[in-house]
Order: C-alpha cells, then structure tokens, then sequence
C-alpha cells in the first residue's frame, strides 16, 4: 500500500507554493484569510510553524508537550522569503518522516496524545490544503488539490467522516469551509489520529481506513507480520471497518487494532470491535493470532488490555465474546482475561466481562 509520507507533504508544499507565488507583490498582511481571523501573512507563518513543530516532536520524540521553540522570521522577510520558509519546513518535516522508524510515536493533543509518522505526515498536508485554500480564496487564486492529496488526508485523519463523492468537498466541508449536499454544516471539528493501546509486550495499534483496505485485498495493511499473518479473521475484520467507514458509522476507537510486538516491531494477530457499544453499553470484541505467534500468552494480554481501556469510559459497561464449542484455546483466553460464560447456543458460547 502507499503510505502517507514524506512524498505527499512535499506535494502539497509544492502546490501551496506554485499557486501563492503569483502573489507575492501584494501586501499579504493586509488582507484577512477566507473564514480565519488570521491575516494572509499570518497564515502562511501559521503553515511552516506547524511544519516545523511536527518535524520538531517527531525527530524528538516529543512524549508529554510540545517541543518548546517556535518560528520567527527574520525582520523585513518579504512573501517570497516566507514562501521559502513553507519550502524548507516542509522539508524537513519530510525528511523526518521518511527517516522515522514506523512503529515509533510522538506528542500530538488530539485525541489519544499521540501520533506516528503517517499521522504527522498527513496533520502536515492537512495544514497545508487547508490554510493555502484560506489564503487562495481570499487573494483571489484558483486552487484545488489532487483528489488522491485529500482522500488519503481523510483516511488518517478523518476516519470518522463518511467518504463524499469529492475528496476535496468532504474534506473543506469536515473542516467547516464549505458545504456537502445531504448533510449538515460543520461549526466545530477536530481531526483524529488512531488510537494506540500498550499491553506488557505488544502495542494495540488502531488500524486505518486505508490500512484496512489493503487488509482486506490482501495486502500487509502496511504493517510486518510476525511468520503466517495476517490470519483470515484479521482481514475479515478489516472489511467490516471499511463498510462501516464507507457507512458513516466508523467510529475508530471501536475498530480494529494490529497486535504488535514491541521486541521486533511484528504484528502478531489482530483484536477488535464488532461495533460501537449499543445503548445499554454492551459491545462484542473478536481476535486471532498467527499461528507462530500461539502459545505465548498473547491473546490473553492484548484482551485484557483492550477491556481495561473500554472498561474504564462511561459508555462502556461490558464486553461479549463468542466462542465456538470446539474452539478450547479460545474459551482459555477469555476465561484468563476474565470473562466468564453467560450462554450457549447455535452460535457458540457467549462470555462476559462487565465493569466493576
């Protein structure tokens, strides 16, 4: 799968810059970008001071806060030198992620307070479309992105957002600049990095839209699988994200996680929701390991992980998995993790974990 990277933020810098240059003589301070209280100047520093604050935390392994710096430009820089400054933030923001391994996570607010190479690659080009749209429209500039440019940013970021017919429309109208038939206008939103959850050996990492797409064809979902993976149900798994995300009713933090090993950066079995939690709280998980990956206990921490996590907020009170009757391994992970058995059907047996 292409992954978002170093190549698309040096894409949407480019185009930012080609169609800014033009005008470059005109005084960009005096003039209010479209929808922002932000001057056109002020924008554009905005842009490369995000740039440089992603490539900052993600190069420093920012854990807790930003790293603590910001841009000033030089006295009298004029447009065209700012111009150069989004050039060469941009830069060095796809230097990093390009030379970032990818398991490795730094400090980004929204929503879990953490982000990885993709994340900061696509919160870069996100910066980019968004504010050179604000500055465009008020100067007067055509400008539209490629569509590939502002889908891949929707599936990062935006998993919660139902694909519209237009990439770039869904993603102006997500971000409160603009307007999509059949839904209703956005006054507040906030973008979403995935959801990663640690157990003792293996992080729980939330898999994308994107990711999930490629599971489901066949592909690695642009992760190292441990000798065997992923399994079936993995990619089963996968499919029933990206219908849900095509539906409109993806919620990401109720979706599926590869279960990576921390020692080799492996991906041994993936774990998941079925769906969002119903009215009265309940949500059924589902899992599978590699086969190479069986015997070592692995199951067992991820889902307890996975239940202290869903466990621990308001609008979860308990877990449900179904077990077939055959399936003796399967019903001694449950059971470890402290489910207990609350039925039997055709369907299998259905264990409980309810909240304290």
């Amino acid at each position: 799968m292409r992954e978002m990277g170093g190549d698309q933020v040096e894409e949407a810098v480019a185009a930012c810059v080609a169609v800014l240059r033009p005008a470059v003589d005109r005084d960009w301070t005096a003039v209010k970008a479209a929808g922002l209280e932000w001057s056109c100047h002020e924008a554009a520093v905005h842009v490369a001071d995000d740039l440089v604050a992603y490539a900052a935390n993600l190069a420093g392994r920012a854990k807790d806060a930003y790293v603590p710096f910001e841009l000033r430009l030089d006295d009298g820089t004029d447009n065209s030198g700012l111009l150069h400054v989004i050039e060469t933030t941009g830069a060095l923001l796809a230097a990093t992620v390009r030379t970032t391994p990818h398991g490795v996570r730094a400090f980004h607010p929204y929503p879990f307070r953490s982000a990885d190479r993709t994340g900061f690659a696509a919160m870069g080009v996100a910066e980019v479309l968004l504010h050179t749209q604000d500055m465009a429209a008020a100067l007067g500039l055509p400008y539209r992105p490629s569509e590939e440019l502002a889908a891949a940013v929707l599936e990062v970021l935006f998993p919660h957002v139902q694909p519209g017919p237009s990439p770039w429309t869904t993603l102006l109208w997500a971000t409160g600049r603009g307007e999509l038939s059949g839904r209703a206008p956005v006054t507040e939103w906030r973008w979403r990095n995935n959801l990663v959850i640690a157990a003792d050996r293996l992080d729980l990492v939330g898999i994308r839209p994107a990711e999930a797409r490629d599971l489901r064809l066949g592909g690695d979902g642009g992760f190292t699988w441990a000798e065997g993976g992923p399994y079936q149900g993995t990619r089963d798994a996968a499919g029933f994200l990206l219908k849900a995300y095509e539906g409109g009713v993806h919620r990401p933090e109720f979706g599926v996680f590869a279960l990576v090993r921390r020692e080799d950066g492996r991906a041994v079995g993936g774990l998941g929701f079925h769906s969002a939690p119903d009215e009265d709280g309940r949500v059924e998980i589902g899992y599978d390991l590699t086969e190479s990956a069986r015997g070592h206990g692995y199951a067992t921490e991820a889902l307890r992980a996975l239940a202290d996590w869903a466990l621990a907020r308001p609008d979860v009170t308990s877990l449900f998995a179904t077990v077939d009757p055959a399936n003796t391994s399967s019903q001694a992970v449950v059971t470890r993790a402290g489910f207990t058995k609350v039925s039997a059907d055709g369907e299998g047996l259905a264990f409980e974990l309810r909240g304290r």
